[in-house]
């Protein structure tokens, strides 16, 4: 594999040296293929083009946990990829691009914060879990927050220690962002936002012990939530991300740009909220500058009257109707002892896509 691919795939944060509007685009990794062999190529961190000074210390202090921090970007690109699959902009990746996502993320719009929330909570969320798998040996579980037992139970197993993914996450992921403008502001709220998540839905994870699973004996551990459910989370708080207005500011190293809430009257956003402060393209057309690819020939509901219906999604242009026959597994029987026998059904579907 090409030494540089390798080391976009390590080292993704900030990574790339490709600027787009003044800011480099951090998500710059190559997808495919290469995650299969992730972890056997070996990581040469000067030869990663784009990495400030600190980024280069953490990646020659912290190598053996370099993949843990690509696989982390991985996780958050598959669940942006799955919360906006009805969605106009589907979080659409490009290939043989080393900004994976287009020119989307140029603008500080409501996109580029989901973005930047998700991977950093990936990022958190896999160091995390390495850790407690016990393929660093750097860090490992986490003994400092367990608190006495409970009624019934004792703690025992391995504690994740989110607290170690936060914090490696937080110092490669804004290492970069220390520009004093709005959008290294707006970045670094929302890569906080994204990691937080991750500490509030930390809970206990029990395993009974006992004859015959009596649970007489109930062990419990400190566990990160399931992704998925960390997705739902910040996918609504997409939905109801903050808009917000740049402020200039002269301070004694030059001007300084803040963010403050553009209307008054609503509430304003806490440190678990995303912020923005560019409105969004409509994605119903392709256009080079935004990064759109348009919804033309996607896939669409017609039942449906939310925005993964043929309406909205569509925009108005309508859309095509095709029959599909799909072969599948059918008329199942279960035979003991033990195993299924299936027939093989042919089916027609209606596929309705966007014209």
């Amino acid at each position: 594999m090409d030494l540089y691919l390798v080391g976009y795939l390590m080292c993704v944060w900030l990574s790339s040296s490709r600027v787009l509007g003044g800011y480099p685009i951090w998500w710059s990794l190559a997808l495919g293929q290469q995650y299969s062999s992730l972890g056997s190529q070996p990581i040469l961190c000067g030869s990663i083009p784009g990495l400030v000074p600190k980024q280069l210390r953490f990646c020659r202090n912290y190598i053996e946990i370099m993949p843990s921090v690509a696989e982390g970007v991985k996780l958050g690109i598959q669940e942006c990829q799955h919360q906006f699959r009805g969605r106009r902009w589907n979080c659409t990746t490009i290939k043989d691009n080393l900004a994976i996502f287009g020119p989307v993320l140029d603008k500080a719009t409501r996109e580029s914060a989901f973005v930047h929330a998700i991977a950093s909570a990936g990022v958190a969320f896999a160091v995390t879990r390495s850790c407690a798998e016990g393929t660093s040996t750097m860090c490992g579980c986490d003994s400092h927050h367990k608190g006495p037992p409970g009624e019934g139970w004792k703690w025992g197993g391995c504690s994740e220690d989110a607290e170690f993914g936060v914090l490696v996450s937080r110092e490669f992921a804004d290492a970069r962002e220390n520009r004093p403008d709005a959008r290294s502001a707006m970045n670094r709220h929302n890569n906080e936002a994204g990691r937080t998540t991750i500490l509030d839905h930390m809970h206990l994870r029990c395993k009974c012990h006992g004859l015959s699973g009596s649970c007489e004996v109930k062990t419990c551990w400190w566990a990160q939530p399931d992704f998925r459910m960390l997705g739902d989370y910040l996918k609504d708080k997409y939905d109801s991300a903050s808009e917000m207005v740049v402020e200039k500011h002269r301070e004694s190293r030059g001007w300084v740009e803040t963010l403050r809430v553009k209307y008054a009257f609503f509430k304003h956003p806490t440190e678990r909220d995303l912020v923005y402060y560019e409105g969004s393209p409509n994605f119903c057309e392709p256009n080079q500058e935004t990064g759109s690819f348009g919804t033309r020939d996607r896939v669409c509901n017609v039942s449906s009257h939310g925005i993964e219906g043929c309406d909205l999604l569509c925009c108005g242009r309508g859309h095509n109707t095709r029959t599909e026959k799909r072969k599948e597994k059918c008329h199942c029987i279960f035979h003991w002892c033990c195993y299924v026998s299936c027939q093989e059904c042919v089916r027609v579907y209606d596929v309705h896509t966007c014209k």
